[in-house]
């Protein structure tokens, strides 16, 4: 009998003998370039507006950062909130890093809060409120709510009984229908967060990074491929490869693009980052992006890392923990690069 796995495993090893034919033909800059242009046209495209607007929605003084929180408009049609934090008795112009949450309530998860906005005081979750984390090294932080959830879910879902825990099949499937994609509106507004972080007078845009979680480190390396401007990146819980993860395990639907395989897997897609200072950490008992394909996908970036004259811009931590923010090593690693 004909099975359909086997069918599937052909059509990966042909996608992937069709890749290294591509690739002999190039050079590497040709390559390169390629990658990134039919990364970029995966995405679909999104009309931005033309005169972005910014509403500050609250100011909060805390005794070591303060806490601001912005509405920004970037793709025509929406608008969305995004965290602040400003670190106390610094001097001149700050590093800063864009911290990108995934699956979960959005932004306030990151920052200490709970889904009302009101404090967090129990026990930390699976994030870590890492935006407290960044900004307690010293740098400026935005934490953008990312749409489908959170407040940005969308209201047919928020109405349901019960609601589901996001807006990504909804949102996902109709933007495929439309020759766009989840991923690539989240990104065309996290570069929308960027370019506002960068123009803030208290923040040096020579030396921002991205940190992404998840969800949030798909959405991290891509951005960070498409916007050369971002110095360094942490990718936390997601360095893989699409064979070990996103095609092995059940993952929420944003996480696929139509024809990506047919451009790279995805450590070569991540490793469009080089030669800038990248950092890939993961749990070595994570369910969904397995300890087997982060090793796999250490080895490849290690090689284009190598071949970038960069090696020592590459640093990974694979440690003791499952599907979460760990930062022992990541956090002070990002202060030192920027």
């Amino acid at each position: 009998m004909r099975r359909g796995d086997d069918f599937l495993e052909a059509l990966y090893e042909e996608t992937a003998d069709n890749r290294k034919v591509r690739q002999e033909a190039e050079t590497i800059s040709e390559h390169r370039g390629r990658l990134i242009r039919e990364l970029r046209e995966s995405l679909g495209e999104f009309r931005l507006v033309e005169q972005r607007s910014v509403k500050l929605l609250e100011r909060v003084e805390f005794e070591d950062y303060i806490r601001e929180r912005v509405e920004l408009s970037i793709v025509d049609g929406l608008a969305f909130a995004s965290y602040v934090l400003l670190p106390k008795g610094k001097t001149g112009k700050l590093p800063a890093v864009l911290a990108v949450h995934g699956h979960g309530y959005g932004s306030r998860q990151i920052c200490g809060l709970n889904p009302d906005g009101t404090p967090d005081t129990g026990e930390s979750d699976g994030y870590r409120h890492f935006a407290l984390q960044l900004v307690d090294k010293g740098m400026a932080v935005i934490a953008p709510d990312v749409i489908g959830f959170g407040e940005r879910m969308l209201q047919v879902d928020l109405n349901a009984n019960p609601p589901p825990s996001n807006s990504c099949y909804r949102l996902a499937t109709q933007l495929l229908m439309a020759g766009k994609t989840l991923t690539g509106l989240r990104v065309a507004e996290l570069c929308g967060a960027f370019d506002y972080l960068a123009g803030r007078v208290e923040v040096d845009a020579e030396r921002i990074g991205i940190v992404g979680f998840s969800g949030g480190a798909l959405l991290s390396y891509v951005a960070a491929a498409l916007e050369e401007r971002i110095r360094a990146a942490v990718l936390i819980g997601f360095p893989n490869t699409f064979k070990d993860s996103i095609i092995a395990v059940h993952h929420c639907i944003c996480n696929y693009t139509p024809g990506i395989l047919q451009t790279a897997e995805l450590p070569e897609l991540i490793g469009l980052l080089a030669p800038r200072p990248l950092f890939l950490e993961s749990g070595d008992r994570d369910p969904i992006f397995p300890a087997h394909g982060f090793e796999k996908a250490v080895r490849e970036l290690r090689r284009l890392y190598r071949s970038e004259g960069a090696e020592d811009h590459l640093a990974y931590d694979l440690f003791p923990g499952v599907h979460e923010v760990n930062g022992r090593r990541s956090f002070e690693w990002l202060r030192e690069m920027l």
